[in-house]
């Protein structure tokens, strides 16, 4: 059977982490910017159109872990959840992955304006649902949307330093309580 020549039968299996490791190879090779869609979805062995399976851009691909699970925090604090409660399980059990890669890496894959700018907006992002939860539990709104603001922050903060200090060396539980501790600090 030559190199290229496929062998019959089921097609290997493919998931977003397999297409995040992917895009994290060509980011170090390439850099952010140098590298599509395309180039990632061919070197995961998928075709381009296969790649919008698993994320809408590139930047999902990194992104999509965290995000699945501050929809699931966005939830809880709709349904009444305290806000502080809610960020603590998007952080319970979660594990190194393309993101914590990407964030060491930051400067080899030339990433870091992509980072800054996908950052701001979960840091946003966790800021608009904390804020309805804080007014909710009868905080002033000017008060609610400051501490909001925080807590995305927070939320963004104990994430870098966890992957800056090795990702998996501690929980990431250990560093968003330390930030957590500091946005309820008065």
């Amino acid at each position: 059977m030559t190199s290229g020549t496929r062998r019959p039968g089921r097609p290997r299996a493919i998931s977003r982490d397999m297409l995040a490791e992917a895009a994290c190879e060509l980011f170090l090779e390439n850099g952010y910017d140098a590298t599509s869609v395309t180039d990632i979805a061919t070197r995961a062995g998928i075709g381009r159109s296969s790649f919008f399976n698993y994320a809408a851009t590139k930047a999902e691909l990194l992104w999509g872990g965290l995000d699945e699970r501050l929809d699931g925090a966005e939830r809880a604090v709709d349904d009444g959840r305290a806000p502080d409660a809610a960020l603590r399980a998007v952080a319970e059990g979660l594990a190194p992955d393309a993101l914590a890669l990407a964030i060491t890496n930051a400067e080899a894959m030339r990433i870091e304006r992509a980072l800054a700018h996908e950052e701001a907006l979960r840091s946003w992002r966790v800021s608009r649902f904390v804020a309805r939860g804080l007014a909710r539990q009868g905080e002033d709104a000017l008060v609610a949307e400051v501490r909001a603001g925080a807590y995305g922050t927070a939320l963004i903060a104990a994430i870098t330093a966890w992957a800056g200090s090795g990702a998996g060396a501690a929980p990431l539980e250990s560093y968003l309580e330390r930030a957590l501790d500091a946005v309820v600090a008065r």
